[in-house]
């Protein structure tokens, strides 16, 4: 018998409680590590929950275990070198310029109040490369319409250049061509033996990623690989047979049911 890949992010338990409500109940998940996995369901699933509370950005009941080590022990700056972060609709830092905005990736890995080292310009110049966004490194965030400012936070996230990638709505207001780069990157980073999680709205594109985890209701009813039948059957389940997944020239995609 062969072993499966070391995993990336453990949970046990997870459950956590929001304005009084719990929202997560007693989540059992393992992700593996060198995959991109992708977190799906309908609204209220609790999707975003879950990554946040994976992150540490949430409290929490039950147990984390990030590279086979209890999350809770890890240092600020150790879970900052090791997670980067790109949430939905992050706010704040108007009025600073797009490449002082990525550079805040690279604060991880500075001394405190030291000054940037040439590898972290190189850096920043690297993920703002990879994104498409060097050429307004120079304009303020505020000022960059939804899309740019997209990709100038995921080049934040790329700049730590962490072992594992998260990415809550990674999509928003991005067009097509810009999605589709968006899929070049995360396999690449998978390629150089990262590991992303990822909550996708858009089906189709989620079955693009190795492994699925479907959502509902605060619960995991199903985890497994993009291409089976049983997380196409879980997929059409949670959203009530309301979308049909097809092949469809070599690839899986999610239609509307007549």
């Amino acid at each position: 018998m062969t072993s499966g890949p070391p995993i990336a992010l453990e949970a046990d338990g997870l459950r956590v409680t929001l304005g009084g409500t719990e929202v997560l109940h007693g989540v059992d998940l393992a992700l593996p590590a060198g995959r991109w996995t992708t977190v799906v369901g309908p609204n209220g699933a609790g999707k975003s929950t879950l990554l946040k509370a994976l992150s540490q950005l949430l409290p929490h009941h039950g147990h984390v275990r990030m590279l086979d080590r209890d999350a809770a022990a890890w240092s600020h700056r150790e879970r900052a070198r090791t997670l980067a972060w790109l949430g939905q609709n992050e706010g704040g830092a108007e009025d600073l310029l797009a490449q002082d905005v990525v550079m805040l990736g690279r604060l991880p890995h500075q001394p405190w109040l030291g000054a940037a080292s040439a590898q972290d310009h190189a850096a920043v110049q690297a993920a703002m490369q990879e994104t498409q966004c060097w050429e307004w490194r120079r304009r303020s965030l505020g000022s960059l319409s939804g899309g740019e400012r997209q990709r100038v936070l995921l080049a934040r996230a790329l700049a730590v250049q962490a072992p594992l990638l998260l990415m809550d709505e990674p999509l928003a207001n991005l067009d097509p061509p810009h999605q589709s780069d968006w899929l070049r990157i995360v396999r690449r980073h998978v390629e150089r033996g990262g590991t992303a999680l990822s909550v996708l709205h858009e089906i189709t594109m989620a079955l693009h990623a190795d492994e699925m985890v479907v959502m509902d209701a605060g619960k995991v009813v199903h985890q497994g690989r993009c291409s089976d039948a049983a997380t196409h059957r879980a997929l059409e389940e949670v959203f009530q047979r309301r979308i049909g997944i097809h092949s469809l020239a070599g690839q899986w995609v999610a239609l509307p049911n007549e």
